[in-house]
């Protein structure tokens, strides 16, 4: 049975008793630079009761160490060992299927960092792939070069299927929208790396070294964050906070186990 925003307490002690937590970011976390309601006290249940936690974002654009910056100056202290990116997957991705290969790429700092560190060389001229991630400089001239080396035989990967985010500014264009036009023009689909595909979600239950069935997956999205865990046998958790509302639920064959207005009520009530 789907539940709602009124859970019973005990759906909500089931859900509390759990060993690990794995927290999208944007929509769930914050959206942009501004920390959302019951975050800091959802953190602190989490260190405070011993769970084992990870953050999975599909966002490419920071690294860990940037990420846990950035929650710093929100006020929250997490160690960037609790941070694990699509920018990250698709680096170990492409370092797995073809080691010291190179890459013409569109993204931001966190997503070129990644790929360096694991040997990607970048190339403009017969890159053996084209990787897409979110970025603010994404442009028409970018956007040619790419179409020309995937027609020339690069491989299109993309970091995530997110067609949007929450931001500050309302909801903005993510790697999915970004990756489109070069699929459009090239007739060439891309292959995406972050949630829902399972490389992703296996690697964060790796990292948080537990079984499925004892991990919560919470998340804003239904179509990656809770059918990736729907698929991975996880305990989802859908938060009203970021993209999805209870009227899109309604769009999709599967179900969050539970659904809530944000991580703030997961925490039991002093």
């Amino acid at each position: 049975m789907l539940q709602t925003t009124q859970c019973n307490d005990t759906v909500l002690a089931a859900l509390r008793a759990k060993k690990g937590f794995i927290c999208d970011m944007d929509g769930v976390i914050y959206h942009g630079n501004k920390l959302l309601p019951g975050v800091t006290e959802f953190i602190d249940w989490l260190d405070r009761t011993g769970k084992k936690f990870l953050f999975l974002t599909n966002s490419s654009e920071r690294s860990p160490k940037e990420l846990k910056q950035k929650l710093k100056w929100m006020g929250l202290e997490v160690d960037e060992s609790h941070f694990y990116t699509s920018a990250l997957a698709t680096a170990k991705f492409l370092s797995n299927q073809a080691p010291g290969c190179s890459a013409y790429v569109i993204g931001a700092p966190g997503l070129v960092n990644a790929l360096y560190d694991v040997g990607i060389t970048m190339n403009d001229r017969d890159p053996d792939y084209v990787v897409i991630g979110e970025t603010r400089d994404y442009n028409y001239a970018s956007i040619l070069t790419a179409v020309k080396l995937v027609f020339a035989g690069a491989k299109l990967i993309g970091t995530n299927t997110d067609l949007s985010g929450p931001s500050e500014q309302g909801i903005i264009p993510a790697c999915r929208a970004l990756t489109a036009p070069i699929e459009l023009a090239t007739g060439k689909n891309a292959y995406f790396v972050g949630k829902p595909n399972p490389l992703m979600m296996r690697t964060g239950i790796r990292m948080l070294g537990l079984h499925s069935e004892d991990v919560v997956m919470i998340g804003d999205r239904m179509d990656t964050d809770i059918v990736a865990g729907v698929e991975s046998g996880l305990t989802t958790v859908l938060v009203l906070s970021g993209v999805s509302t209870m009227e899109t639920v309604e769009q999709y064959a599967y179900r969050p186990k539970v659904i809530l207005n944000s991580v703030g009520e997961i925490p039991e009530r002093k």
